[in-house]
Parts: structure tokens; C-alpha cells; sequence
């Protein structure tokens, strides 16, 4: 329970949810304290902490997951690991759990040989046998992980004041903070740094655009395995002193808000939720054209690029998004509440999906 994508639209539902008709506890891959737990107990949900597929193999996995499962009576388990979300769900099959829901939050996978290809279709068998429902964050997501089969979208949405609400000398103090000049451009990126995140994209783009105008500077927030090769291909190009490693950040609403161009350049997005924050914080987006469409707010904010595109291409729309119309906050928050984006209408979409509690506490259980 890190501060990705996923986890932050969980947190999301469970901090409006009625809690007193519905009950999360959260079984997870990581161990020690992250940046949700206190969070989670002070709302109710249990976290109980068990090794990853990848670590311990199918069998033990599978073991662990039920010897959680076994301890309430679960009424419904949610399972939001992608490919892998077969396995709780079956878990849940063998004990008689009736709602066992998989959730895809991702349009693609990473790896190609035919042994990865194999792989990937035998865990979207699992959950075709295991799963009672199939819930998505786009129609890419859904048709990467279901195929034809129908799946439930559920809207990634957010807390729209959160993003609009901030304090007018936000982004002096940020920069100030960053130890940026005032009269820097600053191009934000925000994610885990990973395969299909591609930060390193930015690096040309950001030495380009150097070339012409010593004022751009490049801020990466988050963390993962590639940060450290991101880094080194930073230094290498000479720009160091004008990229920002900020790793996992809890002020991304203070953060969006010193951006003036927001960067996208995924390799493949089931949705990518950051891209609503920034248009809620009226920040320009250039996002890869691999990104759903239905990321875009239509509040003249967004332009979709190939990322086959030539970097001087990319680098004329981030120009160019200087000169972008910045929307109202009152046109901010009918958008988002018009195409139901603010999660203070959202999560009843997610209550439908839990039957009605059988259990002394029935809480449902996210992976």
C-alpha cells in the first residue's frame, strides 16, 4: 500500500465509503510499515502482510492467501493484481467465498518471448475459472486482461478539492523548495519508475529543449526499480543539475500544482489517474498516444503524441502548452462531476458490487 496508481483509488473508495455497511481489510505483497497503513487501521481494515507469487511459487501462495481468507467471514474478495488476480480469487473459490471480483488495472504486459506468452494466457484462464466478476479502470485494460468478456468499468476518480483547494503561494513555496528559480519552466513527471512508465523518454526531450532555453527544469516523483538507471542516463546527458529525484512524495497536490507541463509518455496505461490529477490542477498534459482517451477531461488541456514521434516534435507541444488556456476551478469541477470523475459519487459504484454482509465483520478484502 505504496502511493501508486492502484493504491490511491483504493484509498480513495475506502476513505468515503460507509464503513459502517462495509469493511475493507487488505492482504499485500510488501512488509513493514508503507505509506497507507496507519491510514487503513485508523478507518477499521486489518493489513495483513504475506510473500508475492513471484517469491514463494503457486502452491505456498495460494496457501497463505486462504490462511488469511479463513480467518473472517469474508463476504467478498476484490483482487486488483492484474494477471496475477486469478490466484486470490481462487483462493477465495475453494473456500466458498460467493463475490470473488479481478480487477485489471493495466493495458499491457512487458515481457514478449512465448514462454511469457504462455504465462500470460494461463493466468487469464484462472481467472475466467475463478472470478464472478471482472472490473476495469478503461475498455483497454478490460480487453488486455478479459478479451471479449464483459467487465464492469469503475472510474478512477478523485478527490477533486484536494487538487483545487490549494494555497495560492503554493508554487513559490515549491520552488522554493525544489530550489528552482521562480521564473523556472518546470516539466513534472509522476510514477513508478518501471518498464511501462518510461521516464527514460524524458531525458532527450529535457536536454533538447536545454539546448534553446537554460530555464527547463524536470521533476520525477516517485520511485522503483528503474529510478537508479534513470538517474545514471541523467547524469550522462549532462542535465543533471536540472532534474529533480524526488522519490515517493505525499504532497502530489502542492507538487501538480508547481508543474507547468505535465509529461505522460507511457509504453502502455490502463488509465494512469495522475493524468486527472494535473487537468484538475489545470496543468497542461503531453501524454503518449498509448495513454485511454478517456483520460481527457475535455478542458483543452490534453494532447495525445506517438511516442514514434521525433523528440523535437514533442518538445514544440510542450512550447506550445505554455500558450494553453487555463480552465476555471468552477469548469475543473463540472467536468469531473459530468463525466464522474469525483470520487464523492464513484464509490457507490463500488458498494453495488459487495453483497450484503453475512458475517459478525464481513468486510471485503483487497490484493
Amino acid at each position: 500500500m505504496g502511493r501508486g496508481g492502484a493504491e490511491t483509488l483504493i484509498m480513495n473508495v475506502y476513505r468515503q465509503m460507509d464503513r459502517s455497511k462495509c469493511q475493507f481489510d487488505f492482504i499485500t505483497h510488501s512488509h513493514g510499515e508503507n505509506d497507507y497503513n496507519q491510514e487503513i487501521r485508523r478507518l477499521g481494515g486489518d493489513i495483513y502482510q504475506i510473500d508475492s507469487l513471484g517469491l514463494v511459487g503457486p502452491k505456498q501462495y495460494l496457501k497463505r492467501l486462504k490462511d488469511v481468507m479463513k480467518i473472517r467471514e469474508y463476504d467478498a474478495v476484490h483482487a486488483h493484481t492484474d494477471y496475477q488476480a486469478g490466484f486470490p480469487a481462487l483462493a477465495a473459490k475453494q473456500l466458498g467465498i460467493a463475490t470473488r471480483i479481478c480487477h485489471s488495472h493495466s493495458s499491457g504486459w512487458p515481457k514478449n518471448s512465448w514462454k511469457d506468452r504462455l504465462t500470460l494466457k494461463a493466468m487469464q484462464g484462472l481467472i475466467r475459472y475463478s472470478a464472478t466478476e471482472y472490473c476495469s479502470c478503461s475498455e483497454e485494460a478490460a480487453a488486455f486482461l478479459f478479451g471479449k468478456r464483459k467487465a464492469k468499468i469503475l472510474k478512477n476518480s478523485i478527490d477533486v478539492h484536494s487538487f483545487l483547494d490549494i494555497h495560492p503561494d503554493s508554487k513559490q513555496f515549491m520552488h522554493e523548495l525544489l530550489n528552482i528559480p521562480q521564473s523556472g519552466k518546470v516539466i513534472g513527471h509522476i510514477g513508478r519508475f518501471s518498464t511501462s512508465k518510461n521516464q527514460s523518454f524524458l531525458i532527450p526531450i529535457i536536454k533538447k529543449l536545454l539546448h534553446d532555453d537554460s530555464s527547463y527544469y524536470l521533476v520525477l516523483a516517485g520511485d522503483g526499480p528503474l529510478r537508479e538507471k534513470v538517474e545514471a542516463e541523467a547524469k550522462a546527458a549532462g542535465i543533471w543539475d536540472h532534474i529533480r529525484f524526488l522519490g515517493i512524495r505525499k504532497d502530489i497536490p502542492q507538487l501538480m500544482n508547481a508543474f507547468d507541463v505535465f509529461l505522460f509518455p507511457s509504453i502502455f496505461e490502463g488509465f494512469g489517474i495522475v493524468m486527472l490529477e494535473a487537468q484538475c490542477a489545470g496543468i497542461p498534459c503531453i501524454a503518449a498516444d498509448t495513454v485511454p482517451k478517456s483520460t481527457d477531461m475535455e478542458l483543452g488541456l490534453v494532447k495525445y503524441i506517438s511516442l514514434e514521434t521525433k523528440i523535437s516534435d514533442w518538445c514544440d507541444e510542450i512550447e506550445a502548452s505554455f500558450n494553453y488556456s487555463r480552465p476555471s476551478k468552477a469548469l475543473i469541477h463540472q467536468q469531473f462531476a459530468n463525466k464522474g470523475f469525483h470520487i464523492n459519487d464513484a464509490w457507490k459504484d463500488w458498494f453495488q458490487l459487495y453483497p450484503e454482509s453475512t458475517g459478525s465483520k464481513s468486510p471485503t478484502s483487497k490484493f
